[in-house]
């Protein structure tokens, strides 16, 4: 249960395993490569079972990762979560646009959540891996334009992160309803451990960042 994950909404959590991405700084390492570790699975029936007593005390569910767009059946899966009455909050990498937009199609997700990794001329850098700039650019028009509420963020490093980029990544995002400041808090856990000497940067230059960004957004919060 989160009181956190899903915004104004009491949710449930499913962590899918695989991402595309190798993120020094990401927090959920032992789900970033499925072969390095056995994982105990968890049957889709135990975790329906489980909604099922939750009904009532639960609003939503949040899908995450890894990255849970790269599971080919997803959509059959939500619509198993939406048939027991909860909502669906989705966080993605936005690396596949055509998933993206058959759920948008089918209206299965309520809450769209896109991590905007870095400025786009320091988006391998930051990713650790090659990457599609065009369906980045696909996925932020789909969620942008999507009728559900969604939020864009960007976790913030010092050193990796300058004003000049946090400006061009809300600029990427322009008329985005919200775009989030994500403080970097390191982590034993961290993909690389080379980020645990790394921080954020300062509550002063986040809000200056926030202020900027709001040229570009409706609103720019820090978390």
């Amino acid at each position: 249960m989160s009181l956190l994950d899903y915004p104004d909404k009491v949710a449930g959590i499913v962590f899918t395993v695989g991402c595309n991405f190798v993120c020094g700084f990401c927090h959920n390492s032992e789900l970033v490569k499925i072969e390095e570790k056995k994982y105990q699975k968890i049957s889709e029936e135990e975790i329906l079972d489980f909604l099922k007593s939750r009904q009532g005390l639960l609003e939503g569910v949040v899908i995450t990762g890894g990255e849970p767009t790269l599971q080919p059946d997803l959509s059959e899966f939500i619509r198993k979560i939406k048939a027991l009455g909860f909502l669906i909050k989705i966080d993605t990498n936005g690396t596949n646009p055509a998933m993206i937009a058959a759920l948008n199609q089918e209206k299965l997700v309520d809450f769209w959540a896109m991590d905007i990794k870095a400025s786009f001329e320091k988006y391998e850098k930051i990713i650790g891996c090659p990457v599609n700039l065009e369906s980045i650019k696909k996925s932020i028009e789909l969620i942008k334009n999507s009728v559900v509420d969604c939020e864009f963020r960007s976790t913030v490093i010092h050193g990796w992160h300058t004003m000049e980029d946090i400006v061009n990544m809300a600029k990427t995002i322009e008329g985005a309803k919200i775009f989030v400041l994500q403080k970097f808090i390191p982590r034993e856990r961290l993909v690389n451990a080379g980020f645990l000497n790394q921080k954020s940067l300062s509550d002063a230059d986040l809000q200056k960042a926030a202020k900027e960004c709001e040229k570009w957004v409706k609103k720019c919060v820090i978390r």
